[in-house]
């Protein structure tokens, strides 16, 4: 079986596993990273959402050998040691979580967001297409343009 090498939450990781299965199966089962959520494994719900590089990927689609030599962040690398990310601070203070099943991949693609733009309008925010089954799009939308202020 081929081993794949790349960094995960700045960490070296050596795995053995197949070149096409998916990156959230190698996360999730091979690493024990759980953040990462299965919701549909087809590139809809977006739940399973990670960066790569910096960028949001639906860890669902991506397959393992396309991170070969890359970085890859998932939730439980997002906060700078005990310090929070300004998203999910403003998660925290906005009370955004309902039952929490989609939150990390909501939070990895709102740091995204405001990777590419500090000043996110409604639609840019509305762009972002994550699934939230509970509908706390209010409060998604209220925390990411509070971390967007936070982040100055």
């Amino acid at each position: 079986m081929p081993v794949q090498s790349f960094k995960v939450n700045g960490q070296n990781v050596d795995v053995e596993a197949p070149d096409d299965l998916a990156l959230l199966w190698v996360l999730r089962d091979k690493l024990g990273i759980t953040g990462p959520k299965y919701g549909c494994g087809i590139n809809v719900c977006k739940a399973c959402t990670c960066h790569v590089d910096g960028k949001a990927v639906t860890t669902c689609s991506v397959r393992v050998s396309d991170v070969r030599g890359r970085q890859v962040t998932t939730i439980e690398g997002l906060a700078n040691g005990n310090t929070l990310h300004p998203v999910q601070q403003a998660w925290m203070n906005l009370d955004v979580p309902q039952c929490g099943f989609c939150q990390p991949g909501q939070i990895m693609a709102a740091v995204d967001l405001l990777r590419r733009t500090r000043t996110p309008t409604d639609a840019d925010i509305d762009a972002i297409e994550n699934v939230c089954r509970c509908g706390t799009y209010g409060r998604i939308r209220e925390a990411i343009k509070a971390a967007a202020a936070m982040m100055g």
